[in-house]
C-alpha cells in the first residue's frame, strides 16, 4: 500500500510538469507556427514515457485491486475456517472432558472390582466356615426338613381350605343366581297359584258341606240309638246309609286329592311331579303346553330328556328353524328344540346329565351343575357350570359360551368355514368340536379331548338343581 501511494504522488508531480511543459510549448507554437510539428513531436517524445508509465501504474492498480478482492475473499474463507477450527476445538475439549470422566469411571470400576473381589474372598471364607457349621448341625437340619414337611402339609391344608372357601363363595353366587331366576318367575307362579287356590277353595267348600252332611247323619244315628229296640232294623238301614255316605265322602276326598294332583301336574315345568319314565305335558311360560319324555330310571327321578341318539333313524342335518322347534320321535332319536330348552332353563337353575354308550359297550356319564342356553337373539349360547362324572375328560367345555350353529346360520370361529356343513349337524361349534352328540354315526359321533371314544348311544337329560333325596320327596 505504501508503494502505491509513492507511485501516485510521483505520477501527480510528473503530470504537473507535463502540463507546464505543454503550456510552454503551446505558447512557443503560437509564436512560431513553423515549429508546430517539431513541438508536437517533442511533446509526444516527452509525454510518451509518462503515458507508458501511467498505463503501467493503472494496470498495476487494477491488478492490485483484483488481488485485494481475492485477499478479502481469502480472509473471509480464513475466518470461516478459523471459526470451524474453534468449533472443532470446543468439541475436542468436550470429548476430552468425557474421556476424563470415562477414565475416572474406569478407575472407580477397578476400585469397585477390587472391593468386590475382597468381599468374594471374605464370603468364600464365611461359606467354608458355614459349611463346617452345617456339617456339625446335620441332625438339626434333618429336624428342620421334618418341620419343613409339616409346614408344607399345613400349607396344602390351607390351600384346600381356601379352595373350599372359593367353592362356598361360588355356591353363594349360584344361590343368588337361582334366587334371581326364581324372582323372575314369581308372577307366573303367583298366577298359577291363585288359580289352584280358587280350585282348592271350591274343593274345601265341598268338603265342608260333606262334613256337615256327615254330622247330620251321625246326629240321626244318635237319635235312632236312643229310641227303642223296635226300630233296630231301621237303625241298621240308617247305618248302611251312613256307611254308604262315608264311602262316598272318602271317594270324594280321594277324587279331590287326585284332582289336586292333576292340577299340580298340569302346571308342571319339569318332570319331578310325575316320577316315572313316560311322555308328559309341561306348561312353560310363553310356550304353553308341550310334550316331553321324562326319565326316572337312568339317573334318578325327575329328568327331562332333551336329546337322544339310540337308533340312528333320524337325520340331524337340519336348518335353524327345525332345531329351534325340535324334531324326531320320543321312541327313537330326537332333539327337543332350542326355544323349549331355553324357556325351561330360564325358569330356575338346571343340571345336565349326559349318558354315553361306547361302541365297545362301555358306559360313561358326564354331569354339569348349571346348564342353560340363552335366547334366540343371543344365538342360544351354551353355558355348562362345573363338571364331574365317570368320564375323565370334559369334552363339552370346548363349546361353552358358543352360539348354536346350523348349515344356514354360521356362528363359529373355524378357519375352514361353516362346521355344520362339514359335519352335517347342528351344534355349539368352536373350531370345530371335541364333542358333538348330534353328529352322524360312524366316526363323527365321539367324545374326544386326548383320548377318542366312539359312541353308539348318547342322551342329554336335565332337571332342576336339587339333590336326589329332595326330588324323590
Amino acid at each position: 500500500m505504501c508503494r502505491i501511494k509513492i507511485h501516485t504522488v510521483f505520477f501527480l508531480i510528473v503530470l504537473n510538469v507535463f502540463l507546464v511543459a505543454t503550456l510552454n510549448d503551446e505558447e512557443t507554437c503560437e509564436l512560431d507556427r513553423e515549429m508546430e510539428k517539431k513541438c508536437r513531436l517533442h511533446n509526444y517524445k516527452t509525454v510518451k514515457p509518462l503515458l507508458d508509465y501511467f498505463r503501467q501504474v493503472r494496470n498495476e492498480l487494477e491488478d492490485k485491486e483484483i488481488k485485494e478482492n481475492k485477499l478479502n475473499e481469502l480472509n473471509s474463507d480464513l475466518m470461516e475456517k478459523y471459526n470451524e477450527i474453534v468449533r472443532i476445538h470446543e468439541k475436542f475439549m468436550k470429548e476430552a472432558t468425557l474421556l476424563d470422566e470415562y477414565k475416572n469411571k474406569v478407575l472407580k470400576g477397578e476400585n469397585d472390582l477390587q472391593l468386590s473381589q475382597n468381599k468374594v474372598e471374605k464370603l468364600e471364607s464365611k461359606i467354608k466356615s458355614q459349611k463346617q457349621i452345617i456339617d456339625k448341625l446335620t441332625p438339626i437340619s434333618k429336624l428342620y426338613d421334618k418341620c419343613k414337611e409339616e409346614v408344607a402339609d399345613k400349607s396344602i391344608s390351607l390351600k384346600s381350605s381356601e379352595f373350599q372357601l372359593k367353592q362356598f363363595n361360588s355356591s353363594l353366587f349360584d344361590k343368588d343366581e337361582n334366587i334371581r331366576r326364581l324372582n323372575a318367575n314369581i308372577e307366573m307362579i303367583t298366577e298359577q297359584q291363585k288359580t289352584l287356590e280358587l280350585k282348592l277353595e271350591n274343593s274345601k267348600t265341598k268338603l265342608i258341606q260333606q262334613d256337615k252332611d256327615l254330622q247330620l247323619c251321625q246326629s240321626e244315628i244318635d237319635t235312632l240309638n236312643r229310641t227303642s229296640e223296635n226300630i233296630r232294623e231301621q237303625q241298621k238301614k240308617i247305618e248302611l246309609q251312613f256307611k254308604d255316605c262315608q264311602t262316598n265322602i272318602i271317594d270324594k276326598v280321594k277324587e279331590n286329592q287326585l284332582y289336586k294332583s292333576e292340577l299340580d301336574k298340569s302346571g308342571a315345568t319339569s318332570c319331578i311331579p310325575f316320577g316315572d319314565s313316560d311322555v308328559h305335558q309341561l306348561n312353560v311360560c310363553e310356550i304353553g303346553f308341550f310334550d316331553v319324555l321324562c326319565d326316572s330310571q337312568l339317573a334318578g327321578p325327575g329328568w327331562i330328556v332333551i336329546q337322544q341318539r339310540v337308533g340312528g333313524n333320524e337325520d340331524f342335518n337340519r336348518d335353524w328353524e327345525t332345531y329351534r322347534k325340535g324334531f324326531g320321535s320320543y321312541k327313537s332319536d330326537f332333539f327337543l328344540g332350542l326355544e323349549k330348552i331355553h324357556r325351561i332353563t330360564s325358569l330356575q337353575r338346571f343340571e345336565l346329565y349326559i349318558h354315553l354308550v361306547a361302541v365297545n359297550g362301555s358306559t360313561y356319564n358326564a354331569r354339569y351343575d348349571d346348564f342353560k342356553i340363552s335366547d334366540e337373539d343371543s344365538g342360544y349360547k351354551l353355558s355348562l357350570g362345573k363338571f364331574n362324572g365317570t368320564i375323565i375328560e370334559d369334552a363339552m367345555r370346548d363349546g361353552e359360551r358358543m352360539k348354536f350353529l346350523t348349515f344356514d346360520r354360521n356362528n363359529d370361529k373355524a378357519d375352514i368355514g361353516n362346521c355344520a356343513k362339514w359335519f352335517k349337524s347342528g351344534w355349539w361349534y368352536q373350531n370345530c368340536y371335541n364333542c358333538n352328540l348330534n353328529a352322524p354315526y360312524g366316526g363323527y359321533l365321539h367324545w374326544w379331548v386326548e383320548n377318542k371314544i366312539e359312541l353308539k348311544e348318547a342322551k342329554m337329560l336335565i332337571r332342576p338343581k336339587r339333590s336326589d333325596v329332595e326330588v324323590s320327596n
